[in-house]
């Protein structure tokens, strides 16, 4: 989509320069507890906007800490500018005062700069950043990356570590730099190094989020914040309780829903994310469960284990 044509179709002018007057930042949000990070429903139209209202009105209430719009599980990467925006300011109405993070990619930095300017008119909680994909910048250009966006944006930056996506490994050294910037919040932590994840919460300069979803439970013993997890998609209450387990020291209750939740877990990425969440919320009426090529759908065989496996979690933990 053209500038023009983005302009024309929102009302927002983007920004040519990282320098743009943008809106006031919201009040500063602590990043815990669980996230989820939205599917975005389509249809034959574009995104199903009364979709997902049904999705924000649902996980408001089930008592989760925020949201995230357009990240890898909202194949941001298949959507334009306007499609982006129109879902993001969609969330923001339904969600009233629940907390929502952007998801904010790409590899042109001069483009992501402007992208972010128009997201900052908005009242964010955050912005969600991954390194810049494909390009492979060294550790030195990752943290001058990083830093401008931080410079340019009025709310809260939080890193997206997840190499096997970019193709940019994020160095400890880099991230425990980047933790001093005072708009660089928190991490969402998919680096698959229990290392890294435990040198990021001792340091405590970033709040931890666990963004691999079996690692749920030992980033939060670790001392983590909270989590940014697919899976909590699926019996939203459920990972709430598990959150409050670990906050209140109950170890052992935390431990038995965990497993409990292993099973629902590992199946939602046994093909690839978000094809057998969308499939599941489908079977539960939620929305269609239509995928952008190159994704593909998720098999009606994979569909049939997730239900049993969620018919079995209910009936252990029967919803209230």
């Amino acid at each position: 989509m053209s500038i023009a044509t983005f302009t024309a179709a929102t009302g927002v002018i983007p920004s040519q320069s990282a320098a743009a007057t943008v809106a006031p930042a919201t009040a500063p949000v602590s990043f815990h507890g669980v996230w989820v990070p939205l599917v975005t429903p389509f249809n034959e139209d574009g995104p199903d906007l009364a979709a997902v209202r049904r999705l924000v009105r649902h996980y408001v209430r089930a008592g989760v800490d925020g949201l995230v719009v357009c990240g890898s599980t909202g194949e941001a990467a298949a959507m334009d500018e306007y499609e982006q925006l129109t879902v993001l300011d969609t969330v923001l109405d339904e969600a009233g005062a629940l907390p929502v993070v952007m998801g904010l990619a790409g590899n042109h930095q001069r483009d992501v700069l402007r992208r972010l300017a128009v997201f900052a008119t908005r009242p964010l909680a955050g912005l969600l950043a991954p390194a810049p994909y494909y390009v492979r910048p060294s550790q030195a250009s990752l943290r001058a990356y990083f830093e401008a966006l931080a410079e340019a944006s009025p709310a809260a930056l939080l890193l997206y570590d997840i190499p096997y996506r970019t193709g940019a490994q994020l160095d400890v050294a880099t991230l425990l730099q980047l933790a001093d910037h005072p708009n660089i919040r928190a991490i969402k932590d998919c680096g698959g190094s229990i290392e890294k994840t435990q040198a990021l919460v001792a340091h405590g300069g970033l709040q931890v989020l666990a963004g691999e979803d079996l690692h749920v439970l030992g980033t939060l013993a670790l001392g983590g914040s909270g989590l940014i997890a697919a899976s909590a998609h699926v019996r939203p209450d459920l990972f709430v309780a598990l959150y409050q387990a670990m906050q209140a020291q109950q170890v052992a209750l935390a431990r038995q829903l965990f497993h409990a939740l292993a099973p629902v877990m590992k199946l939602l990425f046994a093909e690839p994310n978000p094809g057998p969440v969308k499939g599941l919320l489908a079977r539960q009426g939620m929305l269609r469960a239509d995928v952008r090529a190159p994704m593909a759908a998720a098999s009606a065989a994979l569909v049939d284990q997730l239900d049993a496996a969620v018919a079995e979690l209910d009936r252990r933990y029967p919803l209230a």
